[in-house]
């Protein structure tokens, strides 16, 4: 099968189009016939070495795919071939073909590209899993989303917009970005690059309340002004550590106001925990991709040998919502 595969750790460079073992479905899995994929932060950082897949997942890069369901592995229920599926994979997600788990599938909607589909995992399913089950987020409270433009946040606008329509929400972005995030349902922005102590604005937005919820990719830069944002019983939801991964924190200000500080990671968590949360997101989430409630933004999609131009534009933050590449018909 043809493969994105990597010829060592390093920049973009490394990125090269060749010929990969079709992988084989083993129990409880699927071998789905890729059609796109999408460009993820994490596969820059597993591309440079520094994030290795889970024990037993493939090393092409990857961690989402959509596209339709080629053979069955033994004690598969539920699901045939031709079915039009996306899927959480641990990796591969960059080649013709992909082995995913089958309670780690969703049907596409009839009313969904396979392009708008590969956006959904990895985007969607982390902003679900960490505002609403982690970070329990409700109607009618105040959350604070760093980086606007990024999938993950992009997504996450969308989903309180549909699930927690009463909420207010913060967004720090570029300024270039603005505009858009304006549109997509943020009541508030912060210009991230101007005002790296976001502390102010957000009190003065919430009446010196704080908001009750924090979803941050930042991490060391990001904690002191995270934890002075949080309201009482706020949860600050880390996600990732752009900027470090080391701060110092004030523990007398979180016991007083009774703050939490919780840290999440998707791709490495047990089969089965997995399967759990994608159950919840289909029930709760899909039919908002079926009704065109929530709409997938797609800032380019990218054949498969243009793979260093995607990866790219995603380095240089030139992008609003998501990155696709095209693997069928590549």
């Amino acid at each position: 099968m043809k493969a994105v595969l990597t010829t060592g750790f390093g920049g973009r460079e490394v990125l090269k189009l060749g010929e990969a073992a079709t992988p084989k479905p083993t129990e409880r899995q699927t071998l789905i016939r890729v059609m796109a994929t999408s460009i993820n932060r994490p596969d820059l950082v597993q591309r440079e070495g520094k994030y290795p897949p889970p024990p037993g997942d493939s090393e092409i890069l990857g961690l989402e795919v959509s596209g339709i369901i080629e053979e069955l592995g033994a004690g598969v229920t539920g699901w045939k071939a031709g079915d039009r599926v996306i899927s959480l994979v641990g990796g591969g997600g960059y080649a013709e073909y992909a082995v995913a788990y089958s309670d780690h599938l969703i049907p596409i909607p009839d009313s969904m590209t396979f392009e708008e589909a590969a956006c959904v995992c990895e985007s969607y399913i982390t902003a679900f899993l960490n505002i609403f089950l982690i970070g329990e987020f409700r109607d009618g409270q105040t959350a604070l989303l760093h980086g606007g433009g990024g999938g993950v946040n992009t997504a996450g606008i969308q989903l309180c917009r549909a699930l927690t329509p009463g909420c207010k929400l913060i967004v720090t972005t570029s300024p270039e970005k603005m505009d858009r995030v304006r549109a997509l349902g943020a009541d508030q922005l912060i210009n991230f690059k101007e005002t790296p102590d976001f502390t102010d604005l957000v009190k003065a937005f919430t009446n010196k309340r704080g908001v009750d919820l924090i979803l941050d990719h930042v991490g060391a830069k990001y904690l002191a002004p995270n934890m002075n944002s949080l309201a009482y019983q706020g949860r600050l939801v880390v996600i990732g550590v752009t900027s470090g991964i080391k701060a110092e924190l004030n523990l007398a200000l979180m016991m007083v106001k009774r703050q939490a500080i919780i840290g999440s990671v998707l791709r490495s968590r047990p089969v089965a925990e997995k399967g759990e949360i994608v159950a919840q997101f289909a029930q709760r989430v899909l039919p908002r991709f079926a009704d065109r409630t929530i709409v997938p933004r797609i800032e380019k999609v990218f054949p498969m040998d243009q793979v260093a131009d995607a990866h790219r534009m995603m380095e240089e933050d030139r992008h609003f919502g998501k990155i696709v590449l095209r693997i069928g018909g590549a």
